[in-house]
């Protein structure tokens, strides 16, 4: 697997946001070329793809115009706050899942949601009673579905 495969996402997204791609890209191969190494949670190979979907999604929605620019450098701004279809009447104006829905459509919004939730705050979050660890078959949805949502992204939204 390459970031060269989504030509897309390559033509979109910034530089920072390549190079987590591209780690993540060699993370995922170096696993494949030592085999004999066996883990009993994958979750690292997924991490560099979330935080650049992360960066993605706030990058898309700075563009559409869906968040400020004081959102996007903000250290105190949630994209999943935004993008939740649960919160929408809660943030009124600003949610983006919202204005996704509204101007494109909700299909669209439940995917990055979905996205989000599964390949990121799944992963990302520590539960005592849950520790949710990850197969490499499991990290490997994940890491698809963030490209692939990404992918929906540009096509979706007309980046």
């Amino acid at each position: 697997m390459t970031i060269e495969e989504y030509p897309r996402i390559l033509a979109y997204a910034s530089d920072g946001q390549k190079d987590l791609l591209k780690a993540g890209f060699h993370l995922r191969n170096h696993v494949d070329i030592h085999g004999d190494t066996e883990f009993e949670d994958y979750s690292f190979v997924v991490f560099p793809f979330a935080k650049a979907y992360e960066g993605f999604l706030k990058q898309a929605f700075l563009d559409k115009q869906y968040i400020t620019h004081k959102d996007f450098v903000s250290k105190f701004f949630r994209i999943g706050r935004v993008i939740s279809p649960n919160l929408v009447r809660r943030n009124g104006d600003r949610s983006v899942y919202k204005k996704i829905c509204d101007n494109f459509a909700c299909e669209l919004g439940d995917s990055i949601w979905h996205a989000w939730k599964f390949s990121r705050n799944e992963v990302f979050h520590y539960f005592p009673h849950n520790l949710r660890s990850l197969t490499l078959e499991e990290a490997d949805e994940r890491i698809m579905s963030i490209l692939n949502t990404m992918d929906e992204v540009i096509v979706g939204l007309k980046l």
